[in-house]
C-alpha cells in the first residue's frame, strides 16, 4: 500500500452548507451537466472516501446535524463516522474532533480535507504522500499541495501537528496554525488544478458542472 503507515484519512463533513443550499457533502460528483436531473450515484463524500482509501489506513469522516444520512454513507463506503457535538463552533471544532477521534484509532498521522473541496487524483495524493514520508525525516510537520501559486487539500499532518491543532483554542482556525509554524510546512507540486477547491454555493458548484461538461467534450 503506498500510504503512511498509521495514516488516517479526515473528511469534515459537519458544516451546515447554508450558502449551498443543501449538504454539500450529499451532493453529485462529478456534477450533472447544466440542465440535466441530477441521478443517484457518487457524491462528494464517498470519492473522497474513495479516493483516500488506497492511501491511508483508515478513513474518518466527522458530521454534525446531518449525522444520520453522513453515517449512511460513510459505512456504505467502509469510513467511520463521528459527530461533533457542537458544530456551530465552526470548521476547526470539527478538525479537533476528528484528530481526537483519529488518535485513539492508533493513527499517528492524517490526511485531511473538507468535504467541499473535490479529491486529487491516485496521482497527486501518492505524490503528497511520498513527499510526506520524505518530509517527516526533514523535520517537516505537514505537507500540502500546490499548483500554480495555488495551495490546497489535503493537508497532511504528522503527530507533532495534530498536536499543536489539540492544543491551540477552539477559536482558532488551521490556517493561523500553520502559519505559526510555517517552517515545519511544506508544499508539494501536484499535476491537478487546485481551482475548484471550495464550492460554497451553488453558483461555484454550476461553475464546476460546465467546466466538467466542457472538458468531457
Amino acid at each position: 500500500m503506498p500510504g503512511t503507515p498509521n495514516l488516517c484519512g479526515l473528511i469534515l463533513a459537519a458544516g451546515e452548507s447554508s450558502r449551498m443550499g443543501e449538504d454539500k457533502a450529499m451532493l453529485p460528483w462529478p456534477p450533472p451537466a447544466p440542465g440535466a436531473a441530477p441521478r443517484p450515484g457518487p457524491t462528494l463524500l464517498s470519492v473522497a472516501i474513495l479516493a483516500f482509501e488506497p492511501f491511508t489506513r483508515l478513513v474518518v469522516v466527522v458530521a454534525g446535524s446531518n449525522s444520520q444520512a453522513v453515517g449512511v454513507a460513510a459505512g456504505a463506503c467502509g469510513a467511520y463516522m463521528v459527530k461533533n457535538p457542537n458544530p456551530q463552533r465552526g470548521q476547526f471544532s470539527s478538525l479537533q474532533v476528528g484528530l481526537n477521534d483519529a488518535l485513539s484509532r492508533g493513527c499517528n498521522s492524517a490526511m485531511i480535507t473538507p468535504v467541499d473541496c473535490p479529491p486529487l487524483s491516485a496521482n497527486s495524493l501518492e505524490r503528497l504522500c511520498e513527499s510526506f514520508q520524505r518530509a517527516l525525516a526533514q523535520g517537516i510537520w505537514a505537507v500540502a499541495p500546490e499548483n500554480d501559486g495555488k495551495h490546497g487539500h489535503p493537508l497532511l499532518v504528522s503527530r507533532e501537528m495534530i498536536a499543536q491543532f489539540l492544543d491551540a483554542p477552539v477559536t482558532a482556525n488551521a490556517r493561523e496554525v500553520l502559519h505559526t509554524h510555517a517552517q515545519r510546512v511544506a508544499y508539494v507540486s501536484v499535476p491537478d488544478s487546485l481551482e475548484k477547491a471550495g464550492l460554497n454555493t451553488p453558483e461555484d458548484y454550476e461553475a464546476t458542472a460546465v467546466k466538467t461538461s466542457s472538458a468531457e467534450r
